[in-house]
């Protein structure tokens, strides 16, 4: 098949090695961190934060979020361009989804007088929380609608990119405890370009399941 979206999928692949003399450029990153905005999430709720490591300050930063485990990523934080975390809220109350609804308002998807009934989905979120209040399962699966969304974006734009479950996400919640306020980071998205010499997965086929396996149409 012929086709730009299958193209993007098919050149898309997991960078091992990033060239560290290679930087996105700014036009680039405001069509990827609008893309990434722009995220469909469930009842539009956008239970989320994308916090952007793009300084050597904070890389730096996170670079030391790695000292008791998953070191096997921690070459990834200096060497590529940007990190990204991708943050959910492990406490989605009705607060916050007020200020979806009442943005709602204000770009007149509805008007004041529904706003009431707008909170009816928020009967999914209830669903989804336990008796302390928790929903990080329905959150955190969120920011993965945000990610996917981001890699082909990146796919698009022929930037490389590494997703990272591999994150201590407690010593990321100490480090970046002023970013995150409250929110939580399982899952970083290194972002740049490849280092043409030392990635080994950059020349490999790609290899996926037939389709007739994962795919039925009844």
């Amino acid at each position: 098949m012929t086709h730009p979206i299958i193209a993007d999928l098919e050149s898309r692949y997991t960078a091992k090695r990033y060239d560290a003399s290679k930087r996105i450029p700014q036009a680039d990153l405001d069509v990827i961190y609008q893309a990434m905005n722009l995220s469909a999430s469930s009842i539009n709720s956008q239970p989320w934060k994308f916090i952007v490591i793009e300084s050597d300050e904070a890389k730096q930063r996170m670079h030391d979020t790695f000292a008791n485990k998953f070191q096997f990523n921690q070459p990834h934080i200096k060497a590529a361009s940007h990190i990204v975390l991708f943050a959910h809220n492990p406490k989605y109350t009705r607060e916050d989804y007020a200020k979806v609804v009442d943005k709602g308002i204000e770009d007149k998807r509805s008007t004041a007088d529904e706003r009431e009934q707008a909170f009816g989905a928020f009967a999914f979120v209830d669903l989804n929380t336990d008796e302390n209040g928790n929903n990080a399962t329905w959150t955190k699966a969120q920011t993965y609608l945000a990610l996917g969304n981001t890699l082909h974006v990146l796919a698009r734009l022929g930037i490389d990119s590494t997703t990272m479950e591999g994150v201590d996400s407690e010593l990321i919640g100490e480090i970046f405890k002023d970013e995150l306020d409250g929110y939580e980071c399982g899952v970083a998205l290194a972002m740049g370009y490849h280092h043409s010499a030392e990635d080994y997965n950059a020349a490999l086929p790609k290899s996926r399941l037939p389709i007739a396996q994962v795919l039925q149409v009844l």
